[in-house]
């Protein structure tokens, strides 16, 4: 469990860590070699070169692959040590967090329990039902909320609440479906590893507020940034032209957060994008550091053409979509709030008292391995907000979702009809009641549940998403005009969610259309650029229409990320033979 003692800095120049990045990495690889598993295949450097600021990827072995919806993790700093240092605790803190996620409630560990017979057996050490309630915001009497939650069973672990210094019960598996892997986070001690996941949360949660409100906000004179690796990082952009806006968006927060907007006149929109990301630290400097470490991670040097996945910031694709953040009066950097101290666990201190003023908790769950020993953990603040979660998040909303995807079918239909006494006329249960009947086989009622479902849903992105289950459900009736049409309405809605583009070029290659095809799976690919199968699919609409050196390229490119499309691989195996 973890103990909020002493842990002095021992390294200060780019990022504030207990020893240096060449010591971190030393150790990991070290540590990851004696483990006698493939869990890392290696680490690379990829930038280009031109900014100067080094990222690398840490690319997963197989072993660690069996448990990690990822397969590669970025890592950035001012130095390639600590790039790679970076990319190196990413992997572990995913591979720790996947790993114990994978452990919790297999054979030998405590069964899942109701919220009922959780308050039975733990008492006073239940986590408050409050904070269950505050983690979606929503306004329910705890008599319902008791009843939601009582309808699925519940994976309850220790946690260490950071006020009070006790450890509490709380159901993982509820918090990881609303948070996913926001806060997780690895250290080379376990208050860095902390600290390191308040500071995320902090950023996600001021970032999502901001990305909703837009407020006009201070921007930071460049001129007041003193600190020598701030004013080489900063230089690194403004000597290649691009242009920077560095802003406040601590937001109330006595934690500095930076927000940082960059983009490059001379290659947007052809091979580069609108960077738009953060980052937050005990310190200014520190903050701003991170923000624009973080922009040279996902710019690809602004010359790469490389297309960026937004996490807590959304995507700005046109100039005209920055100008708030382009106003603002100037301050110095001085101005934000500085929670800093050689002593990290002080910090740790000092954060945890700024979110119990703003009325938060911070729950730590050590998920530290223990074939590896380096310390790991996940960090729950209830009420905290994440972008990319639902912008109408509701308990039934969350536990409608896990009665559809993991209950049995009849307990499924069940607990929907007891949500339904309790939220009549959600905008969830006839969604939900068409995911039950696809996974039951019952593509006509599924298709008719997600055309009520359509015009209930609160925001355009979940129109769209009832409308490419309907879609789905059509396509398995190979009803390829009917998809189309659905499909076109979807994207109108959504127009960045690669799958749409994805089953749309399904139908055109389906109706032998392959040009159109093509053109989807490009934009499918603009999306997701890591997609092998839109690159098989590629290959397949190229072989078709007689361009066979790309139809190979793309081919080959799919089956090197993903070894297992026999149906690309037979395309190729052809196309070789034949030539």
């Amino acid at each position: 469990m973890f103990e909020l003692s002493s842990c002095c800095k021992g390294y200060t120049l780019d990022l504030d860590k207990a020893v240096s990045p060449e010591q971190t990495v030393r150790q990991v690889h070290a540590v990851l070699e004696r483990s006698g598993h493939s869990l890392l295949e290696r680490t690379q450097r990829i930038d280009t070169g031109r900014l100067g600021i080094p990222v690398y990827l840490s690319i997963c072995g197989p072993k660690a692959r069996e448990v990690m919806p990822t397969r590669k993790q970025m890592g950035k700093g001012a130095s390639p040590a600590q790039a790679e240092a970076s990319a190196l605790m990413e992997f572990i803190e995913r591979f720790s967090l996947f790993s114990f996620l994978t452990q919790h409630g297999q054979p030998g560990d405590s069964p899942a329990l109701t919220w009922s017979q959780a308050r039975e057996k733990f008492g006073p050490d239940l986590i408050p039902i409050q904070d269950i309630i505050h983690s979606v915001h929503e306004d329910i009497p705890e008599q319902d909320a008791n009843r939601i939650l009582d309808l699925v069973p519940w994976s309850f672990c220790p946690a260490f609440a950071l006020q009070t210094g006790r450890e509490v019960k709380l159901p993982l598996d509820w918090f990881q479906t609303i948070n996913e892997f926001n806060g997780a986070s690895a250290g080379n001690t376990s208050v860095e590893s902390v600290l390191q996941g308040l500071c995320e949360l902090v950023e996600r949660h001021v970032c999502a507020r901001i990305d909703l409100q837009q407020p006009v906000l201070p921007t930071i004179d460049p001129a007041s940034m003193h600190d020598p690796v701030l004013q080489d990082l900063y230089a690194a952009f403004t000597g290649n032209n691009i242009q920077v806006w560095l802003k406040d968006f601590s937001l109330g927060f006595e934690v500095p957060t930076v927000g940082a907007l960059a983009y490059d006149p001379a290659t947007f929109p052809q091979s580069s994008e609108i960077v738009f990301t953060a980052g937050t630290s005990s310190s200014p400097e520190k903050a701003a550091i991170r923000a624009l470490t973080e922009v040279a991670q996902l710019a690809g040097d602004f010359e790469s053409g490389s297309c960026y996945e937004p996490s807590g910031l959304s995507k700005l694709t046109s100039l005209d979509h920055c100008r708030w953040l382009q106003q603002g009066p100037l301050v110095p950097l001085s101005s934000l709030p500085d929670i800093s101290d050689p002593d990290m666990a002080l910090e740790v201190s000092r954060l945890t008292n700024e979110l119990q003023k703003q009325g938060f908790c911070a729950y730590i769950v050590d998920t530290t391995h223990p074939g590896l020993n380096i310390p790991a953990h996940y960090t729950i603040v209830p009420g905290f907000d994440f972008r990319e979660r639902s912008s109408h998040p509701s308990l039934g909303l969350f536990v409608g979702r896990i009665l559809v995807e993991k209950q049995p079918p009849e307990e499924a239909r069940q607990g929907l009809q007891i949500l339904e006494t309790i939220s009549p006329r959600a905008h969830f249960q006839p969604f939900f009641q068409g995911l039950l009947a696809l996974r039951r086989g019952r593509m006509h009622e599924a298709l008719e549940a997600f055309t009520r479902a359509e015009p209930l849903q609160p925001t355009a992105q979940d129109q769209a998403l009832a409308a490419f289950y309907q879609a789905y459900c059509l396509s398995q009736e190979e009803a390829w005009e009917e998809v189309e049409s659905v499909l076109d309405r979807a994207i109108e809605l959504a127009p960045d969610v690669q799958a749409f583009y994805n089953l749309r070029g399904v139908g055109f290659f389906k109706r032998q259309r392959y040009e159109q095809a093509i053109q989807d799976f490009h934009s499918a690919l603009h999306l997701d650029p890591g997609s092998a199968t839109d690159l098989a699919n590629l290959g397949m609409c190229c072989k078709r229409s007689g361009r066979t050196r790309e139809a190979i390229s793309y081919l080959q490119a799919g089956l090197e990320l993903d070894p297992g499309l026999e149906t690309a691989r037979r395309e190729l195996e052809e196309l070789l033979v034949g030539n």
